[in-house]
């Protein structure tokens, strides 16, 4: 007797499921009925469309978390949500991991709108807990793996936040580790060397707002972008500052960051505390801050993981592998 034939097959179930709008429907289905694939892929349920009506078929776990999630992204369209395939995706992920979730709580949390119209709203549980955290507390860490969206996401509370008015400015500041950043450096020295190293900064802040809006507001001095060591012997009042890639940070320059924070201020702190480009044998900012200040009121830490990995589905892929070959170099 071959494996396969050992296994003990799994009962299956069929369930009906119908919604009333036929455009809202169309929307639920997707283009050329991509969203009912993913979900067939993803969930490992059979869905098939007769009219306004899915009979979806599988064990029963598969069709009841189908169900849940073809129940809430109907009523995310019934709410003007404007639907498209990475959303099925985040639903499947949420809900298969909590069902009693309410996907409206978290892809309508509306942070900010584009110049292209583009809504960026929390796709996550964590990601949701960040932002939350972000509109409660002075000081908030995000760390986790990259393509979480923790600098996106703070720029876009950051523009929010410039554009009501609740802060002067907005300061973008990175360690730049591969330009031997010291803090005696003078300006014109630093500048010519990390300037490519801030790019990614400025290209997020050109995502947000037109480039002719940013580029005025960069020049005005109202949004900065800068290596870490320019902090030094600053207060900054009435700012919402962005530490990103702070797991490259030693401690001396993390103290000096968030010692920096002045009257009416938000701090967020960003970074991946496995991926420092320190020198060996220096420890990271981040690390040390994550020990040394937990628990302290006013001050959040929020941890993603790669289920909050929303870019390219490769990257997922290549973070677990990495995260692996971590594994089997420790063990």
């Amino acid at each position: 007797m071959n494996k396969s034939s050992s296994k003990k097959k799994m009962p299956s179930i069929s369930k009906k499921i119908s919604f009333p709008d036929n455009e809202l429907m169309r929307a639920l289905c997707g283009e050329q009925n991509a969203h009912l694939n993913l979900i067939e892929k993803k969930i490992g349920v059979s869905v098939n469309l007769r009219g306004n009506v899915l009979l979806l078929k599988g064990g029963d776990w598969e069709v009841e978390l189908a169900e849940e999630v073809f129940s809430q992204l109907y009523g995310l369209l019934e709410s003007r949500y404007p639907l498209y395939i990475n959303d099925v995706d985040h639903a499947i992920r949420i809900l298969s991991g909590d069902g009693s979730v309410d996907l409206k709580k978290i892809f309508k949390d509306e942070v900010y709108i584009t110049s292209q119209k583009k809504i960026i709203t929390p796709k996550t549980i964590n990601q949701k807990k960040y932002i939350d955290s972000i509109k409660k507390y002075d000081i908030v860490f995000g760390i986790g793996p990259a393509g979480t969206g923790k600098t996106y996401l703070a720029m876009a509370m950051a523009v929010a936040a410039l554009i009501r008015k609740d802060c002067n400015r907005i300061i973008l500041a990175r360690p730049a580790v591969e330009a031997g950043e010291r803090l005696g450096f003078l300006p014109g020295d630093l500048y010519e060397k990390v300037n490519p190293y801030l790019r990614p900064l400025y290209d997020a802040l050109h995502d947000m707002m037109p480039f002719e809006n940013a580029s005025d507001l960069l020049e005005k001095g109202v949004i900065e972008v800068a290596p870490l060591a320019f902090m030094r012997g600053r207060t900054l009042n009435d700012s919402f500052v962005i530490l990103d890639e702070a797991q490259n940070a030693t401690p001396e320059q993390m103290k000096m960051f968030l010692t920096r924070l002045g009257f009416s201020s938000k701090a967020v702190i960003t970074g991946d505390i496995t991926q420092t480009d320190l020198p060996k044998g220096q420890i990271s900012g981040l690390i040390e801050a994550s020990q040394t200040l937990t628990g302290i009121e006013g001050i959040q830490f929020v941890s993603f993981s790669r289920e909050d990995v929303i870019r390219h589905p490769l990257v997922q892929k290549i973070i677990d592998a990495y995260e692996k070959l971590d594994r089997r170099k420790k063990a």
